[in-house]
């Protein structure tokens, strides 16, 4: 990855060694200073391609995808269990506030992926297609701080996706298990153990292109539990066992104030993507225009599965809502509120969906291991590339799973990841973005309303984190290394 002038790598042509208007696609296109284009032969195809080809590009990021496969891995980095805990943020702002919030940030970061497809669209035509958000990145904001923090924040989103999907599928099969054997021998690791051996298998799809149907599948899976939930839900609201319907906010009003914002940043977090370049680097070229019937799809499947379980959730439990509506129906003492088949059901579609996202977000890591290690001129299959990464993506899988077994309260970390990570990723830097490389006029209304994404949304990163970290530390002596149970 690195080259001999001491600069930064990323902003080399692996072809040319050229600097700062590098972009490389899955065709193997690159540009030069000068503008002069350089295709390395069989690069993408997964056969043996040129000398001066990219392998990440090549063998990953490969560029076959329709605009409706990109839908389907947009959902699928959108739409996940993460929709559990809808109600439970609409118990920090209330009716009014938590309708209003779910539908304004729909909107917004509907607008903010749709300008930074733009943004890529834009270099595309000026002869710099980037497939990766760090090639963007480098492009639009050079080698300094800007560059290093998008990396850094889009590598702890990606790393810690995975972590916490395998933390909270090993969780499902945990719940599975105990509902079968009350005295079961087997503790919470090695639940995460299986769930490790799963994705290790899975893992060796050689291409993000390859989940196109996995991604199918989870939109589906999103679907179907869902609407289970919310059945579930309704049901429960409706018993003669229902809880007390309160509504009502904290008395406290600095507790009320804290609420509200780890509210938003939960709400935000739910909308969070980040790896929207990678996705639409799947698209055939050229890409143009691809990505907003992609988003329709997306944005057509959040709004199903965030308003449905966020309404019957809060509906139904009110301020007693867990983090996980799920579990509200499960009470600690006291029979389910939901019949037994009903929820068996919605924790298998949990767990299956739950593979397919960590599978989708260990793709950009996968990525950066194929870029430095492989041998592009290679087939995918040889056993030059083969070996390496059988070795590679299974210590990461592993590496992976033993944060998990770990830190079994990393799902409250995820939270915090969400506060610093999503909301800096897909609110402010797309906006940031489109006004440096597009750089409309200062006084029109995209400017200006970008400039206020901007300003809005840093300060309810800023002040969502301090929640997300207040809410860790409120709960850090619940907390134990290896624990056998899953916190919240």
């Amino acid at each position: 990855m690195a080259d001999n002038s001491g600069g930064n790598p990323f902003l080399v042509s692996p072809s040319t060694g050229h600097r700062a208007t590098r972009s490389s696609s899955a065709s193997g296109a690159v540009a030069d200073e000068a503008g002069t284009h350089h295709r390395a032969p069989g690069a993408g195809d997964g056969k043996a391609a040129g000398a001066g080809a990219d392998a990440g590009a090549a063998f990953v990021l490969e560029s076959k995808g329709t605009w409706w496969h990109a839908g389907f891995h947009l959902t699928t980095a959108m739409v996940g269990p993460a929709v559990l805990s809808l109600p439970y943020a609409f118990r920090g702002i209330g009716w009014g506030l938590g309708l209003g919030v779910l539908t304004a940030l729909g909107a917004i970061s509907f607008y903010t992926y749709y300008i930074m497809s733009r943004v890529l669209d834009h270099c595309e035509a000026a002869g710099r297609r980037h497939i990766r958000f760090r090639d963007l990145a480098a492009d639009i904001f050079g080698s300094g701080w800007a560059f290093y923090l998008v990396v850094a924040v889009q590598t702890a989103i990606n790393t810690g996706t995975t972590i916490g999907s395998i933390l909270l599928a090993a969780n499902c099969v945990e719940i599975l298990y105990s509902s079968l054997r009350t005295d079961g021998p087997l503790k919470l690791y090695h639940f995460i153990l299986l769930i490790a051996v799963v994705l290790a298998l899975l893992s060796q799809m050689p291409s993000f292109h390859s989940l196109r149907y996995i991604n199918l599948g989870s939109l589906l899976l999103s679907l179907g539990y869902t609407i289970l939930l919310s059945a579930a839900c309704i049901r429960a609201g409706l018993s003669s066992n229902a809880p007390t319907k309160d509504y009502s906010l904290s008395a406290s009003k600095s507790e009320k104030t804290f609420d509200a914002f780890l509210s938003v940043a939960i709400l935000a977090a739910a909308y969070g993507n980040g790896i929207l370049p990678e996705i639409q680097a799947t698209l055939a070229p050229p890409a143009a225009g691809k990505m907003a019937k992609a988003l329709v799809i997306c944005y057509s499947v959040a709004s199903f599965t965030f308003y449905l379980p966020a309404i019957t959730g809060y509906w139904a439990f009110g301020k007693t809502v867990r983090s996980n509506a799920m579990q509200s129906l499960m009470p600690e003492t006291g029979p389910s509120l939901a019949p037994t088949w009903l929820l068996g059901l919605a924790v298998v579609l949990v767990l299956l969906q739950l593979l397919a996202i960590a599978l989708l977000y260990a793709q950009v890591a996968y990525e950066v291991m194929e870029k430095m290690l492989a041998d592009p001129t290679q087939g995918r299959f040889s056993q030059r590339n083969l070996m390496p990464r059988l070795a590679l993506r299974t210590i990461y899988v592993a590496f992976c799973a033993f944060v998990a077994a770990a830190l079994p309260f990393f799902g409250a970390i995820v939270g915090v990841i969400g506060s610093v990570g999503f909301i800096p990723l897909d609110f402010v830097i797309p906006v940031v973005m489109y006004n440096m490389a597009v750089s409309p006029p200062r006084r029109s209304l995209v400017y200006i309303t970008n400039l206020v994404i901007m300003v809005v949304f840093t300060g309810v990163g800023v002040i969502g984190a301090i929640a997300s970290i207040r809410k860790l530390v409120l709960n850090a002596g619940r907390f134990k290394l290896f624990s056998d149970h899953a916190f919240n």
